[in-house]
């Protein structure tokens, strides 16, 4: 059961065991017994593992304290707005979407959490492992949690199996004390976190690509379904092309995307469509046309 956001939970505690355990083992039973502490070829392997450890570590804590963003109180959408061509409303009556709960308009792409007990700008789901929802301004700082947790895991197993065949003819000696129990375990802890990882950084790699959140994802396969049954073809409003997508989430900067300080683009009340795109488009082919006549 998930604890109110900003606490300590279970899930969280469970991360950080499961960080620290795999953690030792590699480091202080697989590389040792595989490469050794001593050696050029152990050193660094330890001293990267531990970077990337480091990392997973500074990410996660970002991720669990970072707010994921709120909606001001005095948000009102303006529907004269020449600059806003779309307004997210209800499916139900056509009005403009309204939080009961929070008693204030939502924001394009925001939604109530019923955990957070609020509404989230740009959410993307709630995160019980970080016992705090992933929007807007903590999005990108879990995508890179779970890359690094990824990469971490991918590593982990190299080293464990590793230490695991090189320990292998140790074990047939009589009265040695091998580490070989405790590196399977951990290789058994390993695998399915480097599996589950991976699989999580794919689905939000090809939601990144598409500039869809996963609650936009499954309300766009009903909304394809109902304009394919009306014989009309559905784009999704935010998609602006892989590069601008990237950039949205990512932030303009290449050098920083893998930097969890740096800030995404916006403050998640407005965001740029495909719509903006075409009349862009189309005035400066206007302009272009107006000087060549």
């Amino acid at each position: 059961m998930a604890g109110r956001p900003g606490y300590v939970t279970l899930p969280i505690i469970s991360v950080l065991a499961a960080i620290g355990y795999v953690y030792y083992t590699t480091v202080f039973l697989a590389i040792p017994a595989w490469l050794g502490l001593a050696t050029a070829a152990g050193v660094a392997n330890t001293a990267a593992y531990t970077a990337l450890a480091l990392a997973c570590i500074a990410t996660y804590a970002l991720a669990i304290t970072r707010d994921p963003g709120r909606v001001p109180p005095a948000f009102v959408p303006d529907v004269e707005d020449a600059e806003t061509p779309i307004h997210e409303i209800k499916r139900k009556g056509g009005d403009l979407r309204y939080c009961q709960k929070c008693s204030h308009y939502k924001p394009p792409r925001a939604h109530h959490c019923r955990v957070c007990r609020r509404c989230i700008l740009r959410m993307d789901h709630h995160c019980i492992w970080i016992n705090n929802c992933v929007g807007h301004e903590n999005y990108k700082i879990f995508l890179i949690f779970v890359l690094y947790v990824a990469a971490a895991s991918l590593y982990s197993m190299v080293l464990i199996i590793g230490g695991a065949v090189h320990i292998a003819p140790k074990d047939e000696q009589p009265g040695n004390d091998s580490p070989r129990s405790s590196i399977i375990i951990c290789g058994v802890i390993v695998c399915p976190i480097a599996f589950s990882t991976a699989i999580l950084l794919g689905w939000h790699a090809y939601l990144i690509l598409h500039n869809k959140t996963t609650i936009e994802y499954h309300e766009g396969v009903r909304a394809m379904w109902l304009a394919e049954k009306a014989g009309n073809l559905y784009h999704h409003p935010y998609d602006l092309g892989f590069y601008h997508n990237i950039v949205s989430v990512l932030g303009l900067n290449i050098l920083c995307w893998l930097c969890p300080v740096s800030k995404n683009i916006g403050n998640g009340i407005r965001f740029r469509t495909s719509y903006d795109i075409s009349l862009s488009t189309s005035s400066f082919k206007k302009e272009e046309h107006m000087s060549m006549s």
